[in-house]
């Protein structure tokens, strides 16, 4: 199965160094400008010689490039229509329990309302935000009286290769057999750049 990467963190390297180990990770797509705040996906990228398009943008991904599967795990940018439907398939890893939380900043919007879980989601790609089928789902406690955003992002770290492992160990069953949003039972919500200034002490890794 010929897979790219798209994203940034320490998760989507050990996701792409499962993807080397077990399929064709035939590129990467490194979010830029890259954080400063974790390990750089590019610099994986071009010391295991993988193909990498350094500007970070989808669009220039080679046309030649056949892609049976498109994984974004903290990839910036949506996705237009073209190049979903260019993908054989495509699906994102998102930092929340979904149909809650779409959107940016799940984690910080979690602790800001005081939840006592949170949790990791696989799910198709659509053209809307976040809302495709669920491939897999994991929840997990949380304390917002006592843990901060980097804590709860830790965790998902850690959560979320699990489940990354998960899904793909049996990818072709997850995406015939996706359970779509709207009949989980839940009210979505979603979470835009244009209320980060709500957050108030919640914007950050630490209060």
């Amino acid at each position: 199965m010929n897979v790219v990467l798209l994203g940034k963190s320490h998760l989507a390297i050990k996701a792409a160094e499962w993807i080397r180990d077990n399929h064709n990770l035939v590129c990467v797509v490194p979010d830029m400008p890259e954080p400063k705040w974790t390990t750089s996906l590019k610099t994986w990228s071009k010391e295991n010689e993988i193909v990498t398009v350094e500007s970070g943008d989808y669009n220039d991904i080679d046309e030649k490039i056949q892609i049976d599967l498109a994984i974004s795990i903290f990839y910036g940018k949506i996705f237009k229509s073209d190049f979903i439907n260019r993908c054989k398939n495509i699906i994102n890893l998102h930092n929340a329990p979904l149909p809650k939380y779409r959107g940016v900043r799940p984690i910080n919007w979690a602790l800001k309302n005081n939840e006592n879980h949170h949790g990791v989601t696989i799910h198709k790609v659509e053209e809307g935000i976040d809302d495709g089928d669920i491939l897999g789902k994991i929840v997990y406690p949380i304390y917002p009286d006592v843990e901060e955003v980097i804590d709860v992002y830790n965790k998902a770290l850690e959560y979320g290769f699990l489940l990354f492992k998960d899904v793909m160990s049996k990818i072709d069953y997850c995406l015939t057999s996706a359970t779509p949003q709207h009949t989980i039972g839940e009210t979505p919500t979603y979470y835009s750049n244009k209320e980060n200034t709500l957050l108030g002490e919640r914007g950050d890794f630490t209060r």
